[in-house]
């Protein structure tokens, strides 16, 4: 069967966030997938199955780590939806069925897709004991999105400090059931972007996740709120970074990126 690393979030290669897809007849047991994804070694493969016409989606898809499933991703999501749209399987939008219900997924003339998530919930919180220790930076305010992504979306001083944290990755995997995501506002809109972020995810076995779309489905509400402006762009990582564009539409949030395949090949499993 044929398997590709798709970067998404990025119009580049070797940029973004990588991840690979598996398109499939019917999705196998669990073991061979989750097998699967740990040979590929990236943030999150995806695997997809059609499913028969006439109902509410399109496509089944599922998220692997290395070491577990995961109830939603977003660049993998992306990434999906690329190789459908580039290898002729689909065009239009596309519905996936996922644990997180129906995601649409619907690409422009520009080679862009936009993909249609839930919004999270933002939830004041006080700081959790040793976070800023964690993290190794000073935090100006907290929200836990509960069981949307599970993830702590941790408000830091300014863009510099988010893009030069050195986390205690052992001392960030007890503090949220997924993630914690570092944020600013950024530093000169001029550049194209409106907030920064970085994504860490020890207890899902990530580190750091280069683009995290899922993570904007909280950060779009959150910086929406503060700038007063219903469409951003976010831009998130480290060592490889990427953009996306946030659009609020209520219980709803669009996120817009492009994706790039570097690598197609078959895998003898």
């Amino acid at each position: 069967m044929r398997i590709r690393i798709v970067d998404a979030f990025t119009d580049r290669p070797f940029s973004g966030n990588p991840a690979g897809v598996l398109l499939l007849d019917t999705f196998p047991e669990d073991a061979w997938l989750q097998k699967v994804a740990a040979e590929v070694n990236l943030s999150e493969t995806a695997f997809a199955h059609p499913l028969p016409a006439g109902g509410e989606a399109d496509w089944a898809l599922r998220w692997f780590t290395p070491t577990t499933e995961v109830d939603m991703c977003g660049h993998a999501t992306l990434a999906t939806a690329h190789v459908l749209h580039t290898t002729g399987t689909a065009s239009g939008t596309v519905r996936f069925a996922t644990r997180s219900g129906v995601l649409g997924a619907t690409a422009a003339a520009d080679g862009t897709i936009t993909m249609d998530f839930p919004t999270s919930s933002l939830t004041p919180v006080a700081v959790p004991d040793g976070l800023e220790k964690a993290l190794g930076a000073e935090v100006v305010a907290v929200h836990d999105t509960a069981s949307h992504i599970g993830d702590l979306v941790v408000e830091l001083r300014d863009e510099v400090t988010v893009r030069s944290l050195t986390p205690d990755f052992a001392a960030l995997k007890v503090l949220s059931s997924r993630g914690v995501i570092a944020t600013a506002a950024a530093e000169d809109p001029g550049r194209g972007y409106d907030f920064v972020s970085r994504g860490f995810f020890p207890t899902v076995g990530i580190d750091e996740d280069p683009v995290t779309g899922s993570a904007h489905t909280a950060l779009a509400p959150y910086w929406s709120a503060r700038l007063g402006r219903d469409e951003l762009t976010g831009f998130q990582g480290g060592a490889r970074t990427g953009l996306v564009r946030t659009r609020l539409r209520g219980e709803r949030t669009l996120l817009t990126g492009h994706a790039v395949t570097v690598i197609e090949g078959d895998l003898h499993a």
